[in-house]
């Protein structure tokens, strides 16, 4: 003869039995949410752990490129040198690659990017818009040719040396020599610029 404790444990067991499928799928269900939480969060891990400073650097260097290539484009309609036509020529395309380039990485690491120069650098614009000739040429030159790529230089140096992320110091490093060339190539046009009349 079965005890009452020998048939209470059957029932209590068979009643668990029942149950196990639909607790079974709820723990699956909630392992499966919290690892698709986990891949989603991990996917965005660069994003969340980029640096200010880094993001900065980004944001910088897209600002610097939309202003070499907003104002080249003034520069092929107002030149009166074939020089400066030549080099606004280079600054638009160079500058339009490394700008397809930067905004790439900054779409891998989740970072919106200003789609304009910074208000200072489009009241440059501005000032040089208003000029022509001689003037229009050899201030170009000075603002656009030479300073804003002195600017951009330490940037990209900068960030070259001191990104926290890889793939941002490795872009930098990337770009940076030429920056460097489109600063020697300015030089040389302020020196033939300078002697318009």
């Amino acid at each position: 003869m079965q005890t009452f404790h020998a048939v209470a444990a059957r029932s209590t067991s068979a009643a668990a039995h029942k149950r196990m499928p639909g607790l079974l799928l709820k723990i699956l269900g909630a392992a499966a949410i919290g690892i698709t939480a986990f891949a989603l969060a991990g996917g965005n891990a660069s994003a969340a752990d980029l640096s200010s400073k880094d993001k900065k650097f980004m944001t910088d260097a897209a600002e610097a490129g939309q202003t070499e290539i907003k104002a080249s484009k003034i520069a092929l309609e107002k030149n009166r040198s074939p020089a400066v036509k030549d080099f606004a020529e280079t600054m638009v395309g160079d500058h339009t690659t490394v700008a397809d380039e930067l905004a790439k990485l900054a779409a891998s690491k989740n970072v919106k990017l200003p789609d304009g120069p910074s208000t200072m650098q489009n009241a440059k614009i501005a000032i040089l818009s208003k000029l022509d000739g001689a003037t229009f040429d050899k201030q170009y030159a000075s603002i656009i040719g030479i300073s804003a790529h002195e600017d951009a230089v330490k940037l990209f140096q900068d960030a070259a040396t001191n990104a926290k992320d890889p793939d941002v110091k490795q872009f930098a490093a990337k770009t940076l020599p030429g920056l460097q060339h489109h600063l020697e190539m300015a030089k040389r046009l302020k020196a033939a610029t300078d002697g318009e009349k």
